[in-house]
């Protein structure tokens, strides 16, 4: 008989759940189960004081404030720089992790879950992803001009995939934060894990849903974190907001990875982002902004119907 441990925490300007099958039980097992919650937990924390960029005390803000100067990172951030310029160069400057001062000029400048306001260093208008110079032998990272890096693009899917890191052993959870997810084995019911994706025009509904197991599904949409002059995923080469679509979902074996694929590839569309996906190993649905739907195509035939 199957019993889930559900532990629901906010974190990372969203609301984290955790869910872990047992099977059978003992009470020392459920005390395990408990244990290795806390510590996936607890992950959320550590990325958040790495990587944010509403707090000025954080990891990365840190290093934002020594531009020209070679900072030994904290290896929660330098693998997060690491791989945001990865995704930048692949993108072609399609997305791209310096875009923090932009998105506080366009009204970006609080904390989700608090509201706080953050008053950034000052910026560089010239500055881009190959301005991050990264020595992996030192593990510093030098910012060669003044900029921010923002990296809520990938951060949350670093969490995501550490917490998982802690959950491993009970073969069957899920970790949800805010829609973006991992998917490990399968549900009390014994099937796979079911994902809804969240209807871009229609607040409260899904569009359609996935079956997952062992991988993670992440989305970005026009839907989220927008004001009064748009939404928050910008086209870095433009400044702007990416227009041609209204939301992007991809699967893939890591949450960071699909984190970060899923802002590039909303960027992108799928023309060019299709290419993107593929060198990674993922797989990627589109929705226009006319409500066509395009997938790559491992996903052309496994959506069912919400």
């Amino acid at each position: 008989m199957s019993d889930i441990l559900v532990h629901t925490v906010p974190a990372m300007g969203t609301v984290v759940t955790l869910q872990v099958v047992g099977h059978g039980a003992t009470d020392a097992e459920r005390d395990e189960r408990a244990d290795a919650v806390g510590r996936a937990v607890a992950w959320f924390d550590a990325v958040e004081r790495a990587c944010s960029r509403f707090d000025p005390t954080s990891d990365l803000m840190r290093l934002c404030a020594s531009p020209g100067t070679p900072v030994a990172a904290s290896a929660l951030l330098f693998e997060a720089v690491q791989f945001a310029v990865v995704v930048a160069a692949e993108s072609g400057g399609a997305y791209d992790p310096t875009v923090g001062a932009t998105m506080t000029d366009r009204g970006f400048d609080r904390a989700y879950r608090t509201g706080q306001q953050v008053v950034p260093p000052h910026a560089d208008p010239a500055a881009s992803w190959r301005d991050v110079e990264i020595d992996v032998e030192a593990r510093t990272i030098t910012l060669a001009r003044p900029l921010v890096l923002d990296l809520g693009a990938l951060a949350k899917g670093l969490a995501i995939d550490l917490a998982a890191r802690e959950l491993h052993s009970f073969d069957d959870f899920v970790i949800d934060a805010g829609g973006d997810l991992y998917a490990s084995g399968r549900n009390a019911g014994g099937e796979p894990w079911r994902v809804g994706i969240r209807h871009p025009r229609v607040s409260g509904h899904v569009i359609e849903t996935l079956a997952v197991s062992g991988a993670a599904v992440c989305t970005s949409g026009d839907y989220e974190r927008r004001n009064a002059v748009g939404h928050h995923l910008l086209d870095a080469r433009t400044g702007l907001p990416a227009a041609e679509v209204a939301s992007t979902t991809v699967v893939a074996p890591l949450a960071m990875v699909a984190d970060a694929l899923s802002t590039a590839a909303f960027v992108l569309g799928p023309a060019h982002g299709t290419a993107l996906l593929d060198r990674h190993g993922a797989e990627g649905i589109w929705y226009t902004s006319s409500l066509e739907r395009l997938a790559t195509r491992g996903l052309q035939l496994e959506a069912a119907p919400a």
